[in-house]
């Protein structure tokens, strides 16, 4: 530390007139920045996102790229058709991609869905600009993965169209069997039963105290609240959100936005005791 030279000291702009949209979009590994492929653009497709304002869920769809090399436009025939009706299941609007009468679906864009991410501490936004560095508070933090769940659906279909195509249990077949292990001894179907006198028994049931004589099935509870959750968030609508990605005009205005010209001084009306108290685990 003693040879840990000062450089500079940088000024510091604070301004949160873009509070409370400034927001960390945490995305998946890209080898390219999030932007429509080139092969899509062409034939007019764009990225579209839209959000849900009161349970805060965001999806962004990609365009997928087109191109026979990379793209199998057969298999996208399938996985089109399953995420229709895993749309229509989930109640899900799919707005301007409502394909024509007649018009086979096909999966056509990459739909990255987003999950609030709680934030410990205040987190900030910085930019250094002329020798200044300028920041906007982070009011949310949202984490984005690819959407599967039509993945489900389709192996749903493939199990129905087995033998079994009557039974909807999600169960397989099991491990294959172990070639060291010997065969399963082969027991001969027993006879008909003979039949047994039915009787009505009459039960009664309640719900059993702990020591602290707390009432148990509170994990009943739980998962009731989460599946009224679910049902709604399904139940919200979504609504539209033009995306505009860091080289469009929209989003040069937006960054400049992000720089305060306000050369008022702050005042710090705060002590170093009530600051040091106000961080958690000190």
């Amino acid at each position: 530390m003693d040879n840990d030279e000062l450089i500079s000291v940088l000024p510091i702009h604070y301004s949160n007139s873009l509070s409370p949209n400034v927001h960390i979009h945490q995305f998946p590994l890209l080898s390219r920045p999030l932007q429509t492929p080139p092969a899509a653009a062409v034939s007019g497709k764009r990225i579209r996102a839209r959000i849900k304002p009161i349970t805060r869920r965001l999806e962004i769809h990609v365009p997928v790229d087109p191109r026979p090399e990379v793209w199998n436009g057969e298999r996208s025939k399938e996985l089109g058709a399953a995420r229709q009706e895993d749309d229509r299941e989930k109640n899900q609007d799919v707005g301007k991609m409502k394909q024509m009468e007649g018009e086979e679906p096909r999966l056509i864009e990459v739909r990255m869905r987003s999950e609030l991410i709680p934030q410990e501490g205040a987190y900030m936004l910085g930019v250094v600009r002329n020798g200044q560095l300028h920041m906007q508070p982070i009011s949310e933090t949202h984490q984005f993965r690819p959407t599967l769940t039509y993945l489900d659906i389709m192996s749903r279909k493939r199990r129905r169209s087995r033998g079994d195509a009557g039974s909807d249990e999600d169960s397989d077949d099991g491990p294959p069997p172990d070639p060291d292990e010997p065969p399963p001894v082969q027991t001969a179907s027993k006879k008909e039963k003979k039949s047994l006198e039915v009787k009505e028994v009459q039960v009664s049931a309640r719900r059993a105290a702990d020591d602290k004589g707390n009432l148990q099935g509170g994990l009943s509870a739980v998962r009731r609240e989460m599946l009224l959750a679910i049902r709604a968030e399904e139940d919200e609508v979504w609504q539209d959100l033009d995306f505009c990605d860091g080289e469009t005009a929209e989003g040069h205005e937006v960054f400049e936005a992000v720089f305060s010209q306000n050369e008022e001084h702050l005042e710090c009306k705060s002590d170093i005791t009530a600051f040091l108290k106000g961080i958690k685990g000190l």
